[in-house]
């Protein structure tokens, strides 16, 4: 443990910040993964009504800097895509 001040509380920030980041990605992946499951079960219109749910999730994850934009932007990506592969 360090003694001086602001490493103290240096440690508890980062410790806080951690915890919020890793809250925010657990939320955005279990979005994702209800998507992944109805696209898994070539179910489309249960994956496009989970759909706006997650891009809130991965939205928010990258508003909050906990991804990078570009990162939201490919996920976001990849879930349409492979969505729009099982309407088609």
């Amino acid at each position: 443990m360090p003694n001086i001040k602001s490493s103290v509380k240096s440690i508890k920030v980062d410790a806080k910040r951690h915890a919020r980041n890793v809250a925010e990605k657990v939320r955005m992946k279990k979005a994702q993964k209800l998507v992944l499951a109805a696209i898994a079960n070539n179910d489309a219109a249960e994956a496009k009504k989970l759909l706006p749910a997650a891009y809130k999730a991965i939205d928010q994850a990258a508003a909050n800097n906990t991804i990078h934009k570009n990162a939201a932007a490919r996920k976001k990506s990849r879930l349409t895509l492979k969505i729009n592969a099982i309407s088609a």
